[in-house]
């Protein structure tokens, strides 16, 4: 049980985290919004679009990495790995597209 309770301590801190970062995307997303309405230099503004893609990225990485060492070890450790690594490989593929 205790085991448990720890597991989920670091999920929240980390979910805290993954929280923080999205809605300081969402702001940058306002600010390429508030970019266009002020007919800012196209260039500025792919600058902007290409550093919220960066910072997603970051988040999804983040979010590969959570999964591998939480879910798929906890699945391999329980028996049930094939299936759990086959998804991550999956996973993979599709976030690196």
């Amino acid at each position: 049980m205790e085991e448990k309770k720890r597991v989920e301590a670091r999920e929240n801190d980390e979910k805290k985290k993954v929280i923080t970062r999205l809605k300081r995307i969402e702001g940058q997303v306002r600010g390429i919004q508030k970019m266009i309405e002020e007919d800012r230099y196209c260039v500025d503004v792919i600058i902007q679009i290409n550093a919220i893609n960066a910072a997603l990225k970051q988040v999804g990485f983040s979010l590969l990495e959570d999964h591998a060492n939480h879910c798929v070890i906890h699945a391999l450790e329980s028996g049930d790995g094939e299936a759990s690594v086959q998804e991550l490989i999956n996973v993979v593929k599709q976030f690196s597209k």
